[in-house]
This record gives structure tokens, C-alpha cells and sequence, in this order.
């Protein structure tokens, strides 16, 4: 598979971000949206009650695999969406620790959200994904 997407650093923007700023690929690409990717385990049981790393790992893992089944990975990811149920900004960074973890150098632009409530029992952690692939020509 060719990887197509290209992250975007703006020298006049603050280099302390853990993020690129934009993200660029170049036609034909094939677009596949993530569904919010959710601490829920083979049977839909929400994981690590009360852990918002552990459920960050699980919505990684769970995110990667649902990437796989569509024929991407973390590296084809142009946008991600991060968010916490949490007002406490200690949770935000740890689910985001978590997330970085497993991104490793494709920093891809992000959003950090902490949020009132997210839709499943106990659900602390999820992550929404948009990924380019290059186009078979």
C-alpha cells in the first residue's frame, strides 16, 4: 500500500505543539472516516472502568484494527478527534499521552476535547479518525 499523506509544520506557528498543524495528500486518494473509535471489548463491554489510559489504549487498539479492516493504518491519518469525558485537564493529558504513544511520529493534526458525557456505560475515552490512502490508478 502507498501512503500519500504528507503533514504540514508552519515555522510561524508555536513548534511546541505535539501536532503537525495541517495534513495534505495528493489525488487520487481513497478517504476512509472512522467511526468514533470506543473502550468496548470483542463482546461490547466498556474496558477499564474508571481508567482513562486503559481505555485509551483499548480505543487505539480498537481505532487501528477498525483502520486495518478499511486497508489503512495510523500513518494514513489526516485528522483525529480526541475526547475525554473529563473537565479535569489531568485526564486530558493522560488519555493523550496514551494516544501519542501510539501514534508515534505521524503527528497528525489533532483536536483535544474533554467533554460531558460520552454514549457508552462508563465510557471515558474516544477517538474519531479520518485516513487518505492513495488510490489504486
Amino acid at each position: 500500500m502507498t501512503h500519500g499523506v504528507r503533514l504540514i509544520r508552519c515555522p510561524d506557528l508555536a513548534q511546541t505543539v505535539e501536532y503537525a498543524y495541517a495534513a495534505a495528500a495528493d489525488a487520487p486518494v481513497r478517504a476512509i472516516w472512522a467511526a468514533g473509535a470506543c473502550p468496548l471489548d470483542a463482546d461490547g463491554t466498556t474496558v477499564a472502568v474508571g481508567d482513562v489510559a486503559g481505555q485509551a489504549r483499548q480505543v487505539m487498539r480498537n481505532l487501528d484494527t477498525a483502520l486495518a479492516g478499511a486497508g489503512a493504518a495510523l500513518t494514513d491519518l489526516v485528522k483525529t478527534t480526541v475526547y475525554v469525558a473529563s473537565s479535569r485537564r489531568e485526564d486530558l493529558v493522560e488519555a493523550w499521552k496514551v494516544y501519542r504513544d501510539h501514534m508515534g511520529a505521524h503527528d497528525v493534526p489533532s483536536t483535544l476535547l474533554g467533554v460531558a458525557a460520552l454514549g457508552y456505560p462508563d465510557q471515558l475515552v474516544e477517538v474519531e479518525a479520518v485516513a487518505l490512502i492513495t488510490a489504486p490508478e
